[in-house]
């Protein structure tokens, strides 16, 4: 009989140089789906990856000094990378497709050009808001105080030439697909899309860029690179050999179970991927899953925030597995969670030390200590002590795959310590410490308890698996479980295990964390590791000449407004700038900034300048002031940093 087949992906992340806990949860959930599947006997494929094109990459590997292939091959490969990372969470992942794989690249450009061979795709000029973080372009409607309202950053004014995608052609069907189907998931996911995004009037899409060049070129129009969100999306059939000839597996797996997503890009996979597919021609996803997002402090943890935190002290100070079952045990998929050092080791304590260790590290120091290690085959069955533990175990299986199907792994957790809870009742019901003071009398009881008990442990330790995979492993090797006891199948079975089954005494799995050292231990890393970012700076020495009051105050600091912002000709430093400086007429400054800053990054931006310096040529342009920076030598080289003030302080305002 030919296995099932099951298709789940991650989306591909965004190379950060800060990976932080919210990539791990997703991955880890991902994760956990894929090794469930595996278990009931799924053909599975679990792809992942990262998403390696687009503007920002551009701008952070000129900021850094290296190549953009460089910057995301630092970030992938590198030590503490995404690879890295995935290592050390024990992610099961099949593939992993970056979007500068050749294969991918070759594949993206065929299918560019077939959306736009069937007149989907047209040429035309965008001109519009754009959100450089998220890659998101936005009507003026659709901004939150006028910043973008994924991120809730400063969006950007674009106008440039570009082809669109016909998105608004299929605003009906995808309507339907998440009015009158089950494709997008949590429902509350629904109404924010159709109400927020397809009601109002689906927009066509600008899916090419002209304004940077670290992209997929459009192969029949090379000025033009493709939007980095249809390079991106496309991965979930180009990594299974669609368009290419890299893989073999697109008829096998496609369409995929499930795409497992950041709330955040909902709107990409539920409505602009589904469009695409549909004008391929090609089958849709079976579902998107939304999740929600791990807060900190109430809000969403990001590197510009600076409240991150850092999977790898967890999983150092606490273990992988603990880590993991606690991103699934505690916050609801769904739903965002506030996350907390204190929660974690909370979690760490009540379930996985005092109630799934504790019974462990009981049930098989018993066995050792009363039966030398291993069962005696005589045991005696009492119906009215044993049943309700006997029905908790027999129908376990059953409640938790009702809630994986549905991705509640909080929920299907929470069926398995029900069970885990109900057991270490189960020995002070017994009370196996009584029922040894007469082993004559009581042997064969006692040895029925403590049978009961390694059966639930064994059952428990299986549905763990996709959660835990190593301690799991380690619980069934200490009760005596071998392969043919440990399966899908005989984890409805009770009484699976030998009656003599031999226990092999372990470490303890999950020894109780002192909080309050663990909490200080915490906060020390996390100011470590703060010191370990920063850069090495090299600052001036401050002058030892003195300049008096009077002379001070003869200089004039104004703020100015940034109007227009534009390279000086054959010059690779200048920037020349058109300022607005509260008087009624525009004032140019030249300022040597270039290798810093882009021009159009400027414009519209409040700085600091001095104007009532002499005007004085540079080549051959007056520049009539000078604008304030920060100096500094990091690794060996200058850097200039302007001085950015408050947008709210008025063009002329005086500094003082």
């Amino acid at each position: 009989m030919e296995k099932k087949r099951f298709y789940i992906t991650t989306p591909i992340y965004y190379p950060s140089d800060k990976l932080h806990i919210g990539h791990t949860y997703c991955t880890v959930a991902t994760d956990a789906m894929a090794r469930y599947k595996r278990l009931t006997g799924c053909e599975v494929m679990f792809l992942t990856g990262t998403d390696e094109h687009g503007q920002k990459i551009e701008d952070k590997a000129r900021e850094a000094g290296v190549t953009p292939q460089q910057f995301v091959d630092g970030i992938v490969q590198g030590e503490r990378g995404f690879l890295d990372l995935w290592k050390l969470m024990n992610i099961s992942n099949d593939r992993f497709i970056r979007t500068t794989d050749g294969y991918h690249v070759s594949a993206i450009q065929k299918i560019f050009r077939k959306m736009y061979d069937n007149g989907d795709i047209y040429k035309g000029t965008y001109k519009g808001k754009y959100c450089k973080p998220c890659e998101s372009f936005w009507t003026e409607s659709q901004l939150v105080d006028g910043k973008c309202p994924d991120c809730g950053r400063q969006v950007q004014d674009a106008e440039e030439e570009a082809y669109f995608f016909k998105l608004s052609k299929y605003a009906g069907k995808v309507q339907h697909l998440l009015e009158d189907t089950d494709f997008l998931e949590p429902r509350s996911r629904v109404n924010e899309m159709v109400n927020n995004f397809i009601k109002p009037g689906l927009e066509d899409l600008c899916v090419s860029r002209t304004s940077f060049t670290w992209g997929i070129p459009v192969d029949f129009d090379p000025g033009h690179v493709v939007y980095v969100w249809v390079d991106a999306l496309s991965n979930y059939i180009t990594a299974l050999g669609y368009e290419n000839d890299q893989y073999d597996d697109y008829e096998k797996f496609w369409p995929a179970d499930v795409h497992f997503v950041g709330k955040e890009i909902v709107r990409f996979h539920s409505i602009i991927w589904p469009a695409m597919l549909m004008s391929l021609g090609l089958p849709l996803p079976k579902k998107v899953f939304g999740h929600g997002w791990l807060l900190l402090d109430g809000g969403k943890m990001s590197k510009s925030k600076g409240n991150v935190v850092d999977p790898y002290i967890l999983a150092e100070m606490f273990g992988v597995d603990a880590l993991r079952f606690f991103l699934l045990r505690t916050f609801p998929f769904g739903s965002d969670g506030n996350f907390s050092n204190e929660a974690l080791i909370q979690t760490i304590n009540v379930d996985l030390a005092n109630d799934l260790g504790n019974l462990l590290s009981r049930t098989v120091s018993m066995v050792g200590k009363y039966f030398g290690g291993q069962l005696p085959k005589d045991q005696a069955r009492d119906l009215e002590k044993d049943s309700d533990l006997i029905t908790a175990i027999t129908h376990l299986r059953d409640k938790y795959e009702e809630q994986m199907e549905k991705f509640s792994f909080q929920n299907a957790l929470a069926e398995i310590f029900k069970v885990i809870d109900r057991a270490n009742k189960y020995i002070d019901e017994n009370a196996p410490w009584v029922l040894a003071k007469d082993m004559e009398a009581n042997g064969p009881r006692l040895a029925f308890v403590l049978y009961h008990l390694l059966e639930t442990l064994r059952v428990s330790a299986i549905l763990l698996t996709p959660f835990m995979p190593a301690s799991a492993a380690e619980i069934l090797r200490q009760i005596g479980a071998d392969e043919r006891t440990s399966t899908w199948e005989s984890a409805v079975s009770w009484a699976a295990l030998p009656k003599d089954v031999t226990v092999i005494r372990g470490e303890n799995l999950f020894p109780r964390i002192d909080a309050e050292k663990a909490l200080k231990q915490l906060e020390e890393a996390a100011e470590a590791a703060k010191k370990a970012a920063l850069p090495a700076l090299e600052l001036e020495p401050q002058l030892a000449e003195k300049v008096d009051f009077d002379t001070f105050c003869k200089s004039d600091f104004r703020a100015v407004k940034v109007k227009d912002c534009q390279p000086v000709k054959k010059s690779d430093k200048l920037l020349k700038f058109t300022l607005d400086d509260g008087t009624g007429t525009d004032r140019q400054i030249l300022s040597g900034i270039a290798r810093w800053y882009k021009p159009e990054d400027l414009i519209g931006k409040t700085l600091m300048a001095i104007v009532n310096l002499p005007p004085r040529k540079m080549m051959g342009q007056e520049s009539q002031g000078m604008l304030i920076s920060a100096t500094h030598t990091e690794k060996g080289e200058e850097c200039l940093n302007l001085l950015i003030l408050d947008d709210k302080i008025p063009a002329g305002a005086k500094m003082c």
